[in-house]
């Protein structure tokens, strides 16, 4: 039995448009100049803007290294903010907007990572010190020490 294919070429998806990306951050760089010009505040971005920066940052939180975090929310909101904060920065001259913000919202993650490993650690240490080894339970009465948690994480990032 002969199987039958089509030959044609499949228009892929992509979650955010690079091209229009640039084109909104082009037009959006030239109200900010304007607005600078007549010494008026800072233009708000585009909706169209902050939905790309929401699609990067959602679709980051998916990548097999960030997908199983407790904080995804708070990584999220923190790469959607850095991408807001730091849109001025990016150079029209170059025409890969995507890129740009992607590594904006993936140095983010990061950020966060450290920040809740470091209370992790905190949040370790005064139980330690409060001679209580076993925190957490589940509803079948295993427990689990903090221990294996931090370890667990420390792991991630080996």
């Amino acid at each position: 039995m002969q199987m039958l294919m089509t030959k044609g070429k499949r228009k892929s998806e992509h979650y955010v448009n690079n091209k229009e990306f640039y084109q909104a951050l082009v037009e959006y760089n030239l109200k900010v100049k304007e607005a600078k010009e007549k010494g008026l505040p800072k233009p708000k971005i585009t909706n169209y803007l902050g939905d790309c920066f929401l699609r990067i940052a959602n679709h980051l939180a998916y990548k097999p290294n960030f997908v199983n975090y407790m904080f995804k929310d708070d990584m999220i909101c923190d790469g959607i903010e850095n991408c807001v904060q730091y849109i001025h920065n990016f150079d029209t001259n170059r025409t890969n907007p995507f890129a740009y913000f992607t590594q904006i919202v993936y140095y983010a993650f990061l950020r966060r990572i450290a920040k809740e490993k470091k209370q992790l650690e905190i949040k370790s240490k005064i139980i330690e010190r409060s001679g209580y080894d076993e925190v957490f339970t589940s509803e079948d009465g295993d427990y689990s020490d903090m221990n294996s948690i931090k370890d667990n994480i420390n792991y991630r990032f080996s």
